[in-house]
C-alpha cells in the first residue's frame, strides 16, 4: 500500500506602498538584458482608489478582480519591488496552495484498484455502495442511492473526469480556473485523481448500466471547478474566484448550491475567507475539510476553520465506545469549546466517513484513499439530498438540520471524542436516517 500524505499550506507576504508615477517606469526597467529577478509570480494589487486601480490595470493584465479596488496579476521581482514603493498601492504575493508530503488532504491510505477501462468498455466497481455510503444511509444492505435533484454540488478541486461512466450523467458545469486565461469553460480535466474521487462520493450514480459506484446524492448536478493543478497545487486567488463564481451562478440560475472544498491551508487567507463570506451571504452552503493534522488541538485548516464553512472530521470504519471512531489524523478544534454547540472559528461541526473510502478515479477506474477530504463530500451529498426534499429551506435552515441530525448520532470513539459536542467529532455524525 502506497502512503500519500499532504496538506495545503500558504504564506501571505505583505507588501508595502508605492506611487503611480513609478509604475510608468517599470516597463523600461523590465526590458533590461539582465535576467535576474525576471521570473514571474502571482500578486494581488490593492489600490487606494479607482483611478489608481485603472492606472495599474493599464500596466498589468488583470486576472481576477476580487475586491472593489484590487486585482490579481503576474509580475517579476523587479516589478514587485518597484510597486512596493508606491504609496497608492498595497501589493501582496498570492499564496500558493500546495500538497505537503508530510500531512495530506489526499489521504492516509492510498491504493488504486486496477480497473482502467479498455477501448471497448469500462471495468465496473467492485464496491457499488462503499461502507461510508452505507453508514451515512444507516443501511448495511443498501444496494443503490437516490436524491439531490435540482441541487448543485460545486466541487472545487483538481478537476473531475467528467467522462467517468459513474459521473457523466451528473455533469452540468465543467470549468478550469487554473489556466493562463482567467476561466475556461467546458474544461476541468483531472490528472491527479483527488477531485474525481471527491465527486464520486458526493454524487456518483452507478453509471447507465448501474454497475458502478454510488455516491450519497446521485440526482444532484455536478459543477466541476478545477482550482488546483495536476500536481495538487494552486493559487488562492483562483480558488477565491471559483467560490465567487459558484455563488454568482447560483444566484443567476436561482438554484440551490453547495460548495465542496476538500482542500485547506494552515493560514487564513483573506481572499478565500472573503469569498466564503460572499458565497454564504448569497445563500450558498460551504462544506470544507477539517484537515489531516490531528490529533492535536487547534489544527483545523482554512477555509474549514471559518464560521461560515462546515468543518468536517473523518471517521474510520472502526467501532469504539459503541460508535464510529474519529481518525487520529483528523484535525481537531479546541477542548475549551466542548459542549457549547456553537460554531466558532476553528471548530469541528460534523463528522463523516473518511478512512478507506472507495470512489471514482481520474482514469475511469476506482480508488481507495483516506482523509478529511473524503469525509467532506459525504456531508455535501447529504446536504444536497436533504435540500432537495426541502426546497423552501434557506442554507441556514439546512445547516441547522444537519446539526440536529449530527446530535442524534453522537461520536465517542477517538482522541478527544466525548459525549455531546466535542473538539474531535463536533456535533456528531449526520446521517440520512
Amino acid at each position: 500500500m502506497k502512503k500519500v500524505k499532504s496538506t495545503l499550506f500558504s504564506l501571505l507576504i505583505a507588501g508595502s506602498l508605492m506611487s503611480p508615477a513609478n509604475a510608468a517606469t517599470l516597463g523600461s526597467e523590465d526590458n533590461s538584458t539582465n535576467n535576474v529577478g525576471q521570473e514571474k509570480f502571482r500578486v494581488y494589487i490593492e489600490a487606494n482608489n479607482q483611478s489608481a486601480k485603472q492606472s495599474a490595470k493599464a500596466q498589468y493584465s488583470a486576472r481576477w478582480e476580487l475586491t472593489e479596488n484590487g486585482f490579481s496579476t503576474e509580475m517579476n521581482e523587479k516589478q514587485f519591488q518597484a510597486l512596493q514603493k508606491n504609496k497608492n498601492f498595497t501589493v501582496t504575493k498570492v499564496p500558493v496552495v500546495s500538497l505537503d508530503p508530510i500531512n495530506l488532504e489526499l489521504g492516509e491510505d492510498y491504493t488504486t484498484e486496477d480497473r482502467t477501462p479498455d477501448a471497448s468498455a469500462y471495468a465496473r466497481a467492485s464496491q457499488q455502495v462503499p461502507w461510508g455510503i452505507k453508514a451515512i444511509y444507516n443501511n448495511s444492505s443498501l444496494t443503490s442511492t437516490s436524491g439531490g435533484s435540482g441541487v448543485n454540488i460545486a466541487v472545487l478541486d483538481t478537476g473531475v473526469n467528467t467522462s467517468h461512466p459513474d459521473l457523466a450523467n451528473t455533469v452540468e458545469q465543467c470549468k478550469d480556473f487554473t489556466t493562463a486565461t482567467a476561466v475556461v469553460n467546458n474544461s476541468c480535466t483531472d490528472r491527479n485523481g483527488h477531485g474525481t474521487h471527491v465527486a464520486g462520493s458526493a454524487l456518483a450514480d452507478g453509471g447507465s448500466d448501474r454497475g458502478g459506484v454510488y455516491g450519497v446524492a446521485p440526482d444532484a448536478d455536478l459543477w466541476a471547478y478545477k482550482v488546483l493543478t495536476d500536481s495538487g497545487s494552486g493559487y488562492s486567488d483562483d480558488i477565491a474566484a471559483a467560490i465567487r463564481h459558484a455563488a454568482d451562478q447560483a444566484t443567476s440560475t436561482g438554484t440551490k448550491t453547495i460548495i465542496n472544498m476538500s482542500l485547506g491551508s494552515s493560514a487564513n487567507n483573506s481572499l478565500i475567507s472573503s469569498a466564503v463570506n460572499y458565497a454564504y451571504s448569497k445563500g450558498v452552503l460551504i462544506v470544507a475539510a477539517a484537515g489531516n493534522s490531528g490529533y492535536a488541538q487547534g489544527t483545523i485548516g482554512y477555509p474549514g476553520a471559518l464560521p461560515n464553512a462546515i468543518a468536517v472530521a473523518a471517521l474510520e470504519n472502526v467501532q469504539q465506545n459503541g460508535t464510529y471512531r474519529v481518525a487520529d489524523y483528523s484535525s481537531r478544534g479546541y477542548a475549551s469549546t466542548d459542549g457549547d454547540y456553537v460554531i466558532q472559528q476553528g471548530d469541528i461541526e460534523i463528522s463523516a466517513p473518511g478512512s478507506a473510502i472507495y470512489s471514482t478515479w481520474y482514469n475511469g477506474s476506482y480508488n481507495t484513499i483516506s482523509g478529511t477530504s473524503m469525509a467532506t463530500p459525504h456531508v455535501s451529498g447529504l446536504a444536497a439530498k436533504i435540500w432537495a426534499q426541502n426546497p423552501s429551506w434557506s442554507h441556514t435552515q439546512l445547516r441547522s438540520n444537519l446539526q440536529t441530525r449530527a446530535k442524534a448520532v453522537d461520536i465517542k470513539g477517538g482522541y478527544g471524542a466525548a459525549t455531546g459536542d466535542d473538539y474531535a467529532s463536533g456535533f456528531g455524525f449526520a446521517r440520512v436516517q
